[in-house]
């Protein structure tokens, strides 16, 4: 049997990896010593926002904090977040075989690149994870939004298709994976709103001053991709630039309108907000900070992007946490677009 080896046992690769061990795959985790303990102690118990449950005994759980464990994979999940990239990428090139294949599933547009560039002897793919993931408690990880993995198609990675189909995991395959990867960036504009709210998305997302920020960080990316002809795919029933449109409809509309936005666990924030609540670096630069710089290539402005970034940095100083109000974040990014007009 393959052997897959999940590099980043956070919210995303404990889920990813524990469907998988769940599904039947040989399944191996790299992770931080907090989480190994967690993991040999408790297993790994699994739960969707519809009600779907598994769990993984601690005996059938392989965890570690050595990156030699990756030497004998044939399959590597990369999910640290993408300011780790660089690590994981050093450390993965002094241990992996030539001809394994590695999956970059991380928020962003150029991890899969950094990987590949340290790791030239592999295959290197850029994957996308759509749905929102949660640690419940010590070892409980929650999928609190719907949607199916994606990857780019390659030959090399067609006898694992069935070990993620087995876990109820589909991979959707695309010969270009950018325009998906900034079709998610899109949705993902709006971790940095959810972080600042200090709220849960569903309650974020009900407001429709925190989704005209959202539709402002939106639109002023969906201008830049015109201009570097590059068409986001669509990943919702609504094409990408319908979204801005919707999200600053009157509350009744958008939760007719908008409901599968809102189909979303109640407790479940952003990856970012989680980071700033545990005093971790957020993501802040790999998200609203790829439009700041696709912006600059194009010399062109993306002032209420590059905001959000400034508030995020602000927020990860900050001693105390500020939470920020549906009308004082608008009229912040309000006045960030007025400035640069």
């Amino acid at each position: 049997m393959a052997k897959i080896v999940i590099y980043g046992a956070g919210s995303i690769g404990c889920y990813v990896g524990g469907r998988l061990l769940a599904g039947g795959s040989d399944v191996n985790f790299i992770g931080r010593a907090r989480v190994a303990d967690q993991l040999r102690h408790q297993g790994i118990t699994l739960s969707r926002h519809d009600e779907s449950r598994w769990h993984v005994p601690r005996e059938r759980i392989e965890v570690s904090t050595d990156p030699a464990t990756a030497a004998t994979a044939d399959l590597v999940l990369v999910t640290v977040k993408s300011i780790a990239t660089a690590t994981a990428a050093a450390e993965l090139a002094n241990v992996l075989r030539p001809g394994t294949i590695v999956v970059s599933f991380q928020n962003g547009i150029g991890n899969a690149d950094v990987l590949r560039a340290a790791l030239p002897q592999c295959t290197v793919l850029e994957g996308m994870v759509p749905f929102n993931v949660v640690e419940r408690s010590a070892g409980a990880f929650h999928q609190g939004s719907a949607g199916e993995l994606e990857i780019r198609r390659a030959p090399a990675m067609q006898p694992f298709v069935e070990a993620f189909s087995n876990a109820g995991l589909p991979l959707i395959q695309h010969a270009d994976m950018l325009p998906v990867q900034w079709a998610k960036l899109l949705l993902n504009l709006n971790n940095a709103i959810n972080a600042l709210a200090n709220r849960p998305l569903k309650e974020e997302l009900s407001q429709r001053a925190y989704r005209i920020c959202l539709g402002m960080a939106q639109k002023e990316a969906l201008a830049l991709l015109k201009r570097a002809d590059i068409r986001p795919a669509r990943l919702t029933p609504l094409p990408a630039s319908w979204i801005p449109r919707v999200l600053g409809l009157p509350d009744a509309w958008f939760e007719r309108l908008g409901r599968r936005m809102l189909t979303i666990d109640p407790l479940a924030r952003s990856s970012m907000s989680d980071d700033l609540a545990a005093g971790r670096a957020t993501e802040i630069d790999w998200i609203n900070g790829e439009v700041v710089r696709l912006a600059q290539r194009l010399g062109q402005t993306a002032p209420v992007n590059e905001r959000l970034c400034e508030l995020v940095r602000e927020a990860e100083r900050a001693d105390m946490r500020p939470s920020w109000s549906a009308e004082a974040l608008l009229a912040e990014m309000r006045a960030a677009a007025g400035a640069a007009s």
